[in-house]
């Protein structure tokens, strides 16, 4: 085995070499251009006519100069390349040790250069993979993650190919690997795979899982058959392809479970290769080693963290998910008769703000709303209304003026009118006869009747008016006279008790002049906003939700500070509560499913947004926006329930 080289002028070898032993390789040279190693600790004797070149500075670092003469010492000092200068050492024992010197100092030189480099890789690996565990962690798109695992994987290990498999637990104590991405650079059209391997060790990524310890293999086609898994060619069949080395790794979480499997395809001496066939996979591909192997064990533990919080996170959003429909179901049972409004809600303000996103000119041109934000907003949707939860059952749903309880007092006291008529009837009826017998009985008789058939005719129309006057709509002025007609009627109980036809109580809620609310109940229902904003705020929302309250709080306040709860005026109310409350309103006025009006049609709806727009009470952007898009369609043409 060689120790060091040598590199002089076939002319200019010193007799001192001679008594080196065999180890070292003389290499006689030309020209500097002639001075080529493989790695290897070396000597240059630099002579006046090899200094003559300017290809001194490109003489490999670790290649020791020893100057002979004059000129090669001044070329070598020039450019601070001079170990010695063998003109200094007058005899062959001196050049000897000069020599030995220089080779150990070569090889000291040539372990330093090495291990920089090795130094400079590590730092370039360690870089690599914390800007990746970053990107892993700020990432939660799970596709996005996969693609961003098997990139760096590749990346990290000059690969050519590489697949993804995730651990799917079908059902319990059943589980089987998912094969979910590739990536191949010699094939980069390849369709997206989608299938399953079994969890055992019959297959490359299975026996891995299995284990859960990482494979080597330097040849897919000559694996020994003693081993329990095999390559399948079907694939570099099917494609034109040619696996040669292979790297799986387990990706395993912090409970040391796997969770998935990474395989890396033909480490490539050149990142450009294309590996296509036997040819090409000999001339460029390499095997992998014990560093790739770290490397990606270091990656393969990263991602499986990703993927595992990638999973929480899904876990945690389907739970809310889930928590926010109850909540929504909650409502409707609550008021069934509005079921599906929060659900219509939410689609359309999501809609519309999706729509003023995508806006590039106009009021919207600078409005821009993140996948949080959107998500954001569609829970503020849904749980606009949840402080319904808050308000009396018999106040939220009431759908006539009169609480039921006071209209079947009012029906029960108008057959005690009309039966206390007819006892009246009947009672002066018999006194006359006991009294007059049968003269002028005939004559009573009829006007008794006449008066009788009077009474109860009024006893008929006042219940009528009573009954017409009970439904939400505007109060005629003439319904308003007639209602204290009533209740300045009396009649005599069966305790002779003068009794008026309606209590002051009741004509209360009888003469409301619109709705079904008087304006105690109305406080209440409009309390609902507070009780919603209450409730919200008392949950721990997420930093990309925080304004899920602050969204819902404002629904019912008009930018011209006449809404409720708080009056706020426009420059308090967020573009997203602008956008809910134009929705809240137009599904409102066109629901169908609500007994105490009747719904009105679309064109209707927007004319009534237009005119409270143009009244400077909501955004007028937001209703063009609606109207230009014709958006509302989506909630008047779909089931709720599949929206």
């Amino acid at each position: 085995m060689r120790t060091f080289v040598v590199f002089s002028a076939s002319d200019e070898i010193p007799e001192a070499l001679r008594a080196l032993e065999d180890g070292v390789d003389i290499v006689p040279i030309s020209d500097l251009a002639d001075v080529e190693t493989d790695a290897q600790p070396a000597v240059l004797i630099l002579t006046a006519e090899l200094a003559e070149s300017d290809l001194l500075a490109s003489v490999p670092k670790h290649v020791m100069v020893l100057a002979k003469g004059p000129e090669a010492r001044a070329a070598a000092d020039s450019i601070d390349r001079l170990f010695l200068d063998l003109d200094d050492l007058s005899s062959a024992e001196a050049q000897l040790r000069a020599f030995r010197s220089a080779a150990r100092t070569s090889a000291t030189e040539l372990a330093r250069s090495n291990a920089a480099l090795q130094l400079d890789e590590l730092r370039g690996d360690l870089r690599g993979l914390n800007n990746i565990g970053m990107a892993l962690m700020s990432e939660r798109d799970p596709d996005v993650v996969l693609g961003m695992i098997l990139t760096e994987a590749r990346h990290l290990t000059t690969s050519d190919a590489g697949s993804l498999y995730l651990v799917v637990e079908e059902k319990v104590g059943l589980r089987t690997l998912h094969f979910l991405r590739a990536q191949n650079a010699s094939l980069p059209d390849l369709p997206r795979p989608d299938f399953s391997l079994p969890f055992d060790d019959s297959s490359l990524a299975g026996y891995v899982a299995f284990h859960g310890q990482p494979l080597i293999i330097e040849d897919a086609y000559q694996i020994s058959e003693s081993e329990p898994y095999s390559h399948n060619p079907s694939y570099d069949l099917k494609y034109g392809y040619r696996c040669r080395s292979m790297l799986i790794v387990p990706m395993k979480d912090h409970r040391d479970m796997v969770v998935g499997v990474l395989q890396l395809i033909n480490k490539k001496s050149n990142p450009g290769a294309v590996i296509r066939d036997q040819q090409s996979s000999e001339q460029h591909v390499l095997d992998y080693g014990e560093r790739d192997v770290e490397l990606v064990q270091s990656l393969a533990g990263q991602a499986a963290v990703s993927i595992e919080n990638g999973r929480l996170y899904k876990d945690i959003e389907n739970l809310f998910e889930g928590f926010i429909k109850a909540s929504v179901i909650a409502i409707d049972q609550r008021d069934p008769t509005t079921s599906g409004h929060s659900v219509r809600v939410a689609t359309l303000t999501c809609d519309i703000a999706e729509a003023a996103d995508r806006a590039n000119d106009g009021p919207f041109r600078d409005t821009k709303f993140s996948r949080e934000q959107m998500r954001e907003l569609r829970y503020a949707g849904l749980l606009h209304d949840f402080g319904k939860v808050g308000v009396r059952e018999d106040v939220l749903v009431k759908s006539k003026k009169l609480p039921p309880v006071l209209l079947e007092r009012i029906e029960a006291r108008f057959d005690l009118i009309r039966r206390t008529l007819e006892s009246d009837f009947h009672k002066k009826r018999a006194e006359h006869l006991l009294e007059h017998g049968e003269d002028g009985f005939e004559l009573f008789l009829q006007s008794l009747e006449e008066e009788y058939e009077k009474s109860q005719s009024q006893v008929d129309r006042f219940q009528e008016a009573i009954r017409e006057s009970n439904e939400p709509k505007v109060l005629p002025e003439a319904s308003a006279e007639i209602l204290q007609d009533i209740a300045a009627t009396t009649f005599r109980d069966f305790e002779d008790q003068q009794v008026p036809y309606v209590t002051p109580d009741e004509l209360h809620f009888l003469c409301i002049p619109k709705g079904s609310l008087d304006p105690d109940e109305r406080l209440q229902i409009e309390s609902h906003v507070t009780h919603t904003y209450n409730f919200l705020k008392q949950i721990p929302w997420t930093t990309n939700l925080a304004q899920v309250a602050d969204i819902a709080h404002g629904h019912h306040e008009k930018l011209d500070g006449t809404g409720y709860p708080r009056g706020i005026q426009a420059s308090q109310i967020a573009i997203q509560t602008r956008i809910m409350t134009v929705s809240d309103i137009f599904d409102a006025l066109t629901a169908s499913d609500r007994p105490y009006k009747k719904a009105l049609s679309a064109d209707r709806a927007i004319e009534i947004l237009d005119m409270e727009a143009k009244a400077g009470m909501l955004d007028r952007s937001v209703v063009e926006l609606l109207l230009a898009s014709e958006l509302h369609h989506k909630i008047l043409d779909t089931d709720w329930r599949d929206l």
